[in-house]
């Protein structure tokens, strides 16, 4: 359960879960689980970012796979931990032992557990934002699109560049706002093109960026985790962007 999901967007939690059960796992939620670190490591706060990963690294011993509904979560603990201990041999094997475990949910259901097709009764149209961590530092790329193509009635239209960034990136956009504003303006205007009812990704803190410009904007495009239209529960409104994030003040 990643930090937005869990104070910002539960749904997704719930959608994962039910999506990994239905795939015949067990799932535990440790309750000594926090954030993984991965602001504190952008922002060069190294010290703070140990002392969670080490927290983290201790929550999730002994569990089979760690899963995340994150692709930007699920990269810090398989990327970049290992970096963050490279000079502790003991804590370098813990954290690769992690590493090793740790899955981004839609990766996890088709390529670990060969999860092919799901069920859904969502018909529409819908396009798809491959975020930057899920799709070069984790690998996703077809695995949703694989499991959207399986529901019948929903019309994937693919945007131009879909794997460009949103201009969200974690701190990035608190640091640079006209850039990130600017970015995520002409990746508003890409998303509209399509048509689509419904925007896809597998990361919250971009959905949460790109619904914010879509609503400034007037636009009738809702915003959604791909795991709530996989699991079928798009009951919840839509995703909105709270007034402090990312690139609020600008445009």
């Amino acid at each position: 359960m990643t930090c937005l999901v869990d104070l910002m967007r539960p749904s997704v939690g719930f959608a994962a879960v039910e999506l990994l059960e239905r795939a015949g796992c067990d799932v535990e939620v440790p309750l000594s689980q926090t954030c993984c670190g991965q602001p504190a490591y952008n922002s060069g706060d190294r010290a703070h970012a140990e002392a969670i990963a080490r927290q983290v690294i201790e929550a999730f011993a002994g569990f089979d796979y760690v899963v995340a509904p994150s692709g930007s979560c699920a990269a810090t603990i398989k990327h970049h931990y290992p970096q963050m201990f490279a000079d502790d041999p003991d804590l370098t094997a813990k954290a690769e032992d992690l590493a090793a475990r740790t899955f981004e949910l839609v990766s996890f259901l088709t390529d670990v557990c060969g999860v092919t097709a799901v069920s859904s009764d969502y018909r529409g149209s819908v396009t798809y934002h491959d975020s930057c961590s899920g799709l070069r530092e984790m690998g996703v790329q077809n695995q949703p699109r694989q499991l959207l193509a399986s529901l019948d009635g929903v019309d994937l239209v693919e945007m131009e560049e879909s794997d460009v960034c949103c201009g969200f990136g974690g701190t990035f956009c608190v640091k640079y706002p006209q850039i990130s504003n600017k970015m995520v303006s002409e990746k508003a205007k890409r998303i509209e093109s399509t048509g689509a009812e419904l925007l896809l990704a597998g990361d919250l803190g971009c959905l949460m960026n790109m619904a914010g410009k879509l609503k400034r904007n007037g636009s009738a495009v809702q915003a959604r985790h791909v795991a709530e239209v996989l699991a079928n529960r798009l009951d919840d409104p839509a995703i909105a962007q709270p007034p402090s994030s990312a690139g609020q003040g600008e445009g």
